[in-house]
């Protein structure tokens, strides 16, 4: 399992914000996913879909949580580069959890 903290909604696909501001939030979080699935000596073998339980802890209940699987794009490419793999082959889940302080997000494999 991968912990990391509540991706913001700088990562949404419809974040507003200077295109240079997001490149970097994206490379951050990016490699961030990265550090933690070597971290974690995370491995997947052969072909196919690869199975992700994704599940959310926001630190509160003002998001809109039909937004936050957006917010994972550059969390599931550091995953992908970690593995060696397209991440075209990840067949995530989402799990909407209560609010939790302070929030973050647990990816299973």
């Amino acid at each position: 399992m991968i912990t990391l903290p509540f991706p913001p909604a700088a990562l949404s696909g419809h974040a507003k914000g200077h295109w240079r501001r997001k490149a970097g939030v994206t490379k951050k979080w990016r490699a961030w996913a990265f550090a933690a699935a070597l971290a974690a000596k995370l491995e997947v073998s052969g072909e196919g879909d690869i199975r992700l339980v994704v599940r959310f802890y926001p630190p509160d209940r003002r998001s809109d949580r039909t937004n936050f699987p957006n917010r994972m794009k550059p969390i599931f490419d550091g995953l992908a580069d970690a593995l060696k793999v397209n991440d075209r082959r990840f067949l995530p889940s989402f799990e909407f959890c209560e609010p939790e302080k302070p929030g973050r997000v647990e990816i299973l494999l």
